[in-house]
């Protein structure tokens, strides 16, 4: 199997793995919280599905940029799933019914809309974006939906079980994902290097501060609600992005660009996460002054 088809694989399956241990602290229940607050539902979805989809679509237009990064910018905001790594939004202080409820939703809106939203920006830009809704399908079930399911199971039949192997399962997750990255890192790093020109870089750098900035705003009044919407708005899993651009994904230049749009969504979005776990962990310590 050539790399550039392994690769991607590898991510899902470790992806798999790491929403099974984020689904081992959540209850069925979490399925439907987001359908229990139909306006944190709606906001959501304008957040990722209408606000960054068009600011991809206003730089692409504004600028000249590589071809490759308009077209890894925009698969990035069709994806309307979650960031890579889910665990951490539940550490800055994120609710796991929101994050796996946030989770599910998106996943099933997927398979209607990024087919349909890739449509029409086909017709806008009279240029074929396909998408191989089969693909989209199989990476959502087995990369996404199951997972979650398997994890609120063994959560539910073997609650001591799911505790003592949450910690274990998610580093090792966590490494494999890292590791499944070193091959095609290196692989593509000429051709990422060759994609820091152009207003490239900053781009991407402004597409994920804006996405955090318009999820952060969106959010709401609770604080832990906009910490989970600004990550999932700003950084969106990599296999479904690969699958949007799937029939482009061996033209030159396309993988190092949703890679290095990954990577910059995930150095954008650390300084963030670090501000709201020390807000989390200031709210935690007790006020010495305090009677």
């Amino acid at each position: 199997m050539p790399l550039a088809k392994l690769i991607p694989l590898a991510i899902q399956l470790s992806m798999a793995l790491v929403i099974f241990c984020v689904a081992l602290h959540a209850r069925f229940s979490d399925i439907v919280f987001l359908l229990r607050k139909p306006g944190l539902l709606v906001r959501s979805m304008i957040s990722m599905l209408l606000v960054m989809p068009v600011f991809a679509v206003a730089l692409a237009v504004t600028f000249d940029l590589n071809h490759s990064v308009e077209i890894a910018l925009i698969a990035s905001a069709l994806s309307p799933v979650p960031p890579i790594l889910p665990g951490k939004q539940i550490k800055t202080g994120g609710k796991a019914s929101y994050v796996i409820g946030l989770l599910m939703i998106s996943a099933l809106v997927s398979i209607v809309y990024v087919p349909l939203a890739a449509a029409l920006l086909s017709n806008v830009f009279h240029r074929p974006v396909e998408v191989e809704r089969t693909n989209l399908i199989t990476i959502v079930a087995t990369s996404m939906l199951l997972p979650v399911l398997a994890g609120m199971l063994v959560r539910k039949l073997a609650p001591t079980l799911a505790v003592r192997i949450d910690k274990p399962l998610s580093a090792g997750a966590t490494v494999a994902l890292l590791i499944a990255f070193v091959p095609i890192l290196v692989k593509e790093w000429p051709a990422i290097t060759a994609l820091l020109g152009n207003f490239s870089l900053l781009a991407m750098v402004v597409f994920a501060a804006v996405g955090l900035v318009v999820g952060h705003l969106l959010g709401g009044p609770d604080a832990n609600d906009r910490s989970v919407l600004a990550t999932a708005t700003a950084a969106r899993h990599p296999a479904v992005a690969l699958a949007i651009v799937h029939n482009a994904v061996d033209q030159p230049g396309v993988m190092a660009a949703v890679l290095l749009t990954l990577l910059v969504a995930s150095v954008v979005t650390t300084p963030y996460m670090k501000w709201r776990e020390g807000i989390l962990a200031d709210s935690k310590t007790p006020d010495p002054h305090a009677t």
